[in-house]
């Protein structure tokens, strides 16, 4: 299933810079706008490939006990951070990215600091379970943008390349599409971790736990797997 992703992966770019380069020759918004469905999909197959914080994402979800709206916010949050660091990194030129991108996509700074935030939230989340009785208030926003800072290497490649060509507006056009099709991928990752965790704690309540319990238990379990995905991906 990854090789089948990663080779649809190289067939998007191929065809992202057809598409670029169809607009390049032709121009005109009727040639951007047929350019907006192509990208909304591709973003939801990119969406789909290992990284985008859907792990960081789902642990959050269920570990914060979020309702299905704020589960919504979260996840946009984390969309629009990933594309728009891309979209921020091509647009401040070469010698920004030169400096913190280690190849293709890669940002070992940016990712560096983003795993490190969510180590912190995923030992908030084990602080939280082990004092039930403390007020605690919820930072999702910030866990969003906090898993999302690693940018979107498909925008950075399609930003760069059309900044490249002198059309900047294509790579935007671009860029938005795919926020849209990636903020879908996240948006049902982040309702179904909200769906199951309401399950998971009406189980436990039927078999006779407390829901406080259950509760503390999901969101210790959730914090120790941020955790432990956030130092896996540090490493890998």
């Amino acid at each position: 299933m990854l090789q089948e992703l990663v080779a649809i992966q190289a067939l998007v770019r191929e065809s992202i810079s057809a598409d670029l380069a169809a607009y390049g020759e032709a121009g005109g918004a009727a040639v951007l706008a047929a350019m907006v469905p192509t990208g909304v999909l591709f973003g939801a197959v990119h969406a789909l490939t290992p990284g985008h914080g859907k792990l960081l994402l789902a642990g959050y979800v269920a570990g914060a006990r979020v309702a299905a709206t704020r589960a919504i916010v979260v996840a946009a949050a984390l969309s629009a951070t990933h594309v728009g660091m891309a979209v921020a990194i091509a647009g401040f030129g070469l010698p920004l990215v030169t400096r913190t991108l280690g190849g293709v996509g890669e940002a070992p700074v940016l990712e560096a600091v983003s795993r490190g935030i969510m180590i912190a939230i995923g030992i908030w989340f084990m602080i939280r379970a082990a004092r039930p009785h403390r007020h605690w208030s919820d930072h999702g926003i910030f866990a969003g943008v906090a898993a999302g800072f690693i940018p979107c290497p498909l925008t950075l490649f399609v930003m760069t390349m059309s900044i490249a060509r002198g059309m900047p507006e294509a790579g935007l056009a671009f860029a938005a599409a795919m926020l849209i099709g990636i903020g879908a991928v996240l948006t049902i990752v982040a309702l179904a971790a909200a769906l199951t965790r309401g399950r998971a704690e009406t189980v436990a309540v039927r078999h006779g736990v407390a829901l406080d319990r259950a509760s503390r238990a999901i969101q210790g379990a959730a914090g120790l797997a941020v955790v432990t995905v956030a130092i896996w991906e540090i490493g890998s």
